[in-house]
């Protein structure tokens, strides 16, 4: 039996359809020709200086256990004999087995680690992203004259410009490749939501922000389809799980930022009434930051070898197969290990044959269109495949898997803060103070009036100067020679009110504000137009601290399934982990204290991300690397509709019922956790 370091070569017949890369040799397959023996190669490497501890006597030598590389060989040995002694195999199949021999050959080093740092990047200006909206929310609504329906509908374009995003661009990543469809995303987010900052009209930012989620809505299944292909098998399930925990740095990042750029006040600049630039408006530049970085790092980032197999272009493959294989052996200090595969097979599909047939006649716009329309039919069927016989049962297991966590976590992730702000407000409204029938002549105010109520009182010849209303309510009340300047409101008005021979100079008091009031010589004076910032601080700490540790409580769910996933297996993880975080969301039947919920806010975070990573890393390795970001893409397209779905149903039910959302939650759970336990385990599993 030939020693399986000195050569392995895949001997195959009848390459017509077949493009190779070599020089000479005349193999049809790609063989390995090792330079020495193992023998030779251990005592080369004791003989120099500063030798690699790799390269040292084993430890387990004496106790007879097998060294890792051999191990390797004895599993490259196995495939080889299963496949010479079972039927025929495909020219994809046959390609995965290969492809996974020169990973292991090219070992896991500085070339996966430098992308992984500019994959993460990308994945956390994802999870940055799905925060922006809500942390300016509350400062752009004032200064852009929002409504509650808009609101409202800027929070929901997030989610639904995401959703087309992944729908997209997980497609084109299959037919066009990982790296260019990263790149334009990329692009598209960074550009936008700058152009988003400077919006001063609500239709302009509502539109930059729906291309910025357009953009960044493909990162996701693209990242995790590219950083895949550039893993071996022992490590995918480890190194996709701490690529996870970009998403949670995401929110870190936008937290942590949020609450030290937005409440600045004094932030910004100002051109008259016509452009204003406030706090609110860096931090939407700075959000874009990880993306911006992550765009740089693509341009010097190799487009995946493993999707250019899978379009015949096998000569770039082998250019940059070599390349991860010099990069980490040199860091290793192994410079003279060569790259040793002389041939790669790769299929040439009927596909390309078809577009290049095409390019080749007509003017420049007919080549176009006709690209274009191929590449919609074959991103179309790509997704229809995804139904066929062998797929149908998979898809229809992840997508009930999606939908149920999206639905529950980004419910919760909506419902805890909400839910923590109307206890607040609850706790407020039952401090408010009370005045009936009260009767004051000359007097003049000139202090802020808070959380208070007055019932058919009389203000005679009363001035209200430079103060603050905030939440004040006039009812049934007389207003007769009293004078309003310089009033700056929250949540105040005037209902059913008289007011006589009253003047109002430079007030934010506008007609919306005065409700079925009868106004007799009443004068309004330089009233104050357009919308102002509320320089209130007291929420500042409950928005951004929240999330800030929901985001943190993610930590130990990404260590523990990035340690654990190999060892206990995907479908265990994700099935435990989300029967826990059905227990964690019905633990709060027992408590609706403000500590309690962040509490069970945090556990929830921390178990969810477990499931979290299990299903991405059991997405990425359930579909062929030919449907691997189109799959991805539509199921993460799904995810952002179940968090529309979640996130608007949830919130209908504050200070309404909460039992409603936790029993939704519970279910939901529920049944992704026991369906999870029917996927098959892929650890084993050599991507095809």
């Amino acid at each position: 039996m030939a020693d399986p370091y000195q050569n392995n070569i895949y001997h195959q017949g009848g390459g017509d359809r077949y493009g190779t890369y070599g020089e000479g040799g005349g193999h049809d397959g790609y063989g390995y020709q090792a330079d020495y023996s193992p023998q030779d190669e251990d005592a080369a490497s004791d003989a120099t200086e500063g030798h690699d501890e790799e390269d040292q006597m084993y430890e387990g030598e004496y106790q007879g256990i097998p060294h890792p590389d051999e191990m390797k060989a004895a599993q490259r040995a196995a495939r080889a004999k299963d496949r010479s002694a079972g039927s025929a195999v495909s020219e994809l199949e046959e390609l995965a087995e290969q492809y996974e021999d020169i990973m292991e050959d090219c070992g896991h080093g500085r070339f996966q680690w430098t992308l992984f740092l500019v994959l993460g990047l990308a994945l956390m200006a994802d999870g940055v992203e799905c925060f922006v909206v809500a942390f300016v929310l509350p400062s752009a609504e004032k200064d852009l004259c929002l409504s509650n329906a808009e609101k409202g509908m800027l929070g929901l374009v997030v989610f639904l410009s995401m959703m087309v995003g992944a729908f997209l661009w997980g497609g084109l990543a299959d037919k066009v490749g990982r790296r260019r469809c990263l790149k334009v995303a990329l692009g598209i987010n960074c550009i936008f939501a700058f152009l988003s900052s400077f919006a001063q009209d609500y239709g302009f930012f509502l539109f930059f922000r729906l291309l910025s989620g357009i953009g960044i809505g493909g990162t996701v299944p693209i990242v995790y389809s590219y950083f895949s292909e550039f893993l071996q098998m022992d490590k995918r399930g480890e190194h996709l799980s701490w690529l996870c925990m970009f998403w949670m740095i995401g929110g870190i990042y936008a937290s942590f930022t949020a609450w030290g750029i937005i409440p600045s006040y004094g932030w910004g600049l100002s051109m008259g009434t016509e452009f204003q630039f406030h706090s609110w408006r860096i931090f939407v530049l700075v959000a874009v930051l990880p993306a911006v970085a992550s765009l740089i790092g693509l341009l010097f980032m190799p487009e995946s070898p493993r999707f250019l197999l899978e379009n015949a272009k096998h000569d770039e493959a082998w250019m940059i197969l070599k390349r991860i294989h010099d990069t980490n052996w040199r860091a290793k200090g192994q410079p003279e290990k060569v790259f040793t595969v002389t041939h790669i097979k790769a299929p040439k599909t009927a596909e390309d044959e078809f577009i290049e047939i095409q390019s080749s006649t007509g003017t420049p716009v007919q080549r176009w269109a006709v690209r274009s329309l191929t590449l919609c039919k074959l991103v179309l069927r790509n997704m229809a495949s995804l139904l066929s016989a062998e797929l149908r049962l998979a898809t229809l297991f992840m997508a009930v898997i999606w939908f149920c966590i999206a639905f529950s976590y980004y419910g919760l992730s909506v419902w805890f803060p909400d839910m923590i702000k109307h206890l607040q407000y609850e706790e407020y409204e039952a401090k408010v103070k009370m005045f009936h029938r009260e009767r004051v002549e000359n007097f003049h105010f000139n202090f802020s009036l808070e959380n208070q109520i007055h019932i058919q009182g009389e203000y005679i010849r009363d001035k209200f100067i430079s103060i603050e209303m905030k939440s004040v309510k006039f009812e049934d009340s007389l207003f007769e020679d009293c004078r309003f300047e310089d009033i700056r409101s929250t949540d105040t008005v005037f209902e059913n009110c008289t007011i006589r021979s009253t003047v109002f100079y430079n007030t934010d008091l506008w007609e919306e504000k005065f409700i079925d009031c009868r106004m007799e010589n009443a004068t309004f004076e330089h009233n104050k137009h357009g919308c102002h910032l509320d320089t209130m601080r007291e929420n500042d700490v409950l928005i951004y601290l929240v999330s800030f540790l929901g985001s943190l409580a993610v930590l130990p769910g990404n260590i523990i399934s990035a340690l654990f996933v190999e060892k206990v297996g995907r479908v265990k993880i994700i099935g435990g982990s989300m029967l826990i975080s059905a227990g964690c969301s019905f633990l709060l039947f027992l408590s609706f204290s403000q500590a309690a919920i962040i509490v069970l806010q945090c556990l929830f975070c921390g178990v969810s991300a477990a499931a979290w990573n299990g299903i991405q890393v059991v997405t990425v390795e359930l579909y062929p690397a030919s449907k691997r970001a189109t799959a991805f893409g539509l199921l993460n397209a799904l995810c952002k509709l179940a968090a529309v779905l979640g996130s608007s149903i949830f919130a209908s039910f504050v200070g309404v019922s909460k039992a409603i959302p936790i029993l939704l939650s519970f279910s939901a759970l529920v049944c992704g956790g026991l369906v999870a336990l029917k996927l098959p385990d892929t650890r084993q599993k050599i991507l095809h």
